[in-house]
């Protein structure tokens, strides 16, 4: 299909927002949306998505379908996506037909590879775990010898929640059977692919701060939260973190950093390893809301899907402050089934997503409970 499209600067109340995804995250900036009295039309190529819910318009089709891509962003007046696994090779198609996407395809390119991911981050003066690139096991006898062990053999593409990874905790020497079966495991347990080591990093905390950046380069920083993983899935996010006020403007700078760098427009998110000294590692950034920013929806004014929505469609970004402490926890498999005793708490916040099946390790919703600071 041969069409240009023309998408505005500013995107007006009863305009509509093309979102690629029809996950948990895209549901709800499409309420969000909803709120400044804004559409969305939802993209997915998953026929019982729970975004759909919400949307005014959905278009089911493959992300690598040029010609109904190019009819759908005929129809939207910008576009955003809700996670980080669409094609990036799809996003510059639709910029280069003219249409608006935001964040842009750099962005999106760039955490897309792990190995690309840590070497930007380098390049603006952050620091990241030791890492080695493996796309054989000859490079992932050489990286551990330079990370050392314990280390952790991720693929390099399309990983998440704890999903891709393996970690390698052999103390065997180098030249015996068992240091050859383990590597050998290890490789077969990320699927032979293109993938990278990373050294083992002793950190006392996780931490991420949620950014948003406007396209004119207005910048709003949410507070940092500290994160607790269970079996490699986030569990909770509190804030404040327990974190001195120097790590945290240090974490401000750095997320800063990388919003100006990538020329970003909307909300990110970047998480942190912090040491015992208070310095911090980069562990991963991920180009759209996040997980750990959903605790905005009850302690804030303006919640981190709002604030999206504002900065994609050229609305002026709201004040991030927050008005009560709070802990997430993300409800995983059954726990969601407790809605009923989760809505008798005070203070607290009910998010379900509407996902019509409770599997092990599956997203069901959040809770979110608030406290006075």
């Amino acid at each position: 299909m041969s069409v240009a499209i023309n998408h505005p600067d500013i995107v007006e109340p009863n305009g509509t927002i093309g979102i690629l995804g029809g996950g948990q995250l895209g549901r709800m900036l499409g309420v969000a949306a909803a709120e400044l009295g804004l559409k969305c039309h939802i993209y997915c190529p998953d026929e019982r998505a729970p975004a759909y819910d919400i949307a005014a318009k959905t278009t089911i089709a493959s992300y690598t379908d040029q010609d109904t891509l190019a009819a759908f962003a005929a129809e939207v007046d910008v576009i955003t996506y809700e996670f980080e696994n669409v094609p990036a090779e799809s996003v510059a198609y639709l910029t280069g037909l003219g249409a608006k996407v935001r964040p842009g395809a750099k962005a999106l390119e760039t955490s897309q590879d792990r190995l690309v991911e840590k070497q930007f981050v380098n390049t603006i003066g952050a620091k990241t775990a030791a890492f080695h690139p493996v796309d054989d096991l000859s490079a992932l006898k050489d990286g551990l010898e330079k990370v050392g062990r314990p280390a952790i053999l991720k693929t390099r593409r399309f990983g998440y929640d704890g999903k891709g990874q393996t970690r390698i905790k052999t103390t065997e020497t180098d030249l015996s059977a068992a240091f050859e079966k383990a590597i050998a495991f290890a490789w077969e347990e990320v699927g032979a692919a293109p993938s990278i080591l990373e050294g083992f990093v002793p950190f006392e905390r996780e931490i991420s701060i949620i950014g948003a950046r406007s396209k004119d380069g207005q910048i709003r920083l949410y507070d940092p939260a500290e994160n607790v993983h269970r079996d490699g899935i986030l569990k909770t996010s509190s804030v404040p973190a327990t974190i001195t006020d120097q790590t945290a403007e240090n974490a401000r700078a750095i997320a800063t950093k990388m919003l100006q760098e990538l020329d970003y427009v909307g909300v990110m998110g970047v998480e942190f390893f912090v040491l015992k000294d208070g310095d911090l590692i980069v562990n991963e950034y991920a180009p759209r809301v996040h997980n750990s920013g959903h605790w905005t929806q009850d302690a804030c004014a303006i919640s981190q899907f709002e604030q999206h929505i504002r900065a994609v469609t050229g609305w002026p970004l709201g004040d991030p402050r927050r008005h009560s402490n709070a802990v997430m926890e993300n409800l995983i498999g059954d726990e969601a089934h407790n809605w009923r005793a989760l809505a008798s708490e005070p203070d607290t916040g009910v998010h379900l997503y509407g996902k019509r099946e409770a599997r092990p390790g599956r997203k069901m919703g959040h809770v979110t409970r608030i406290t006075k600071p």
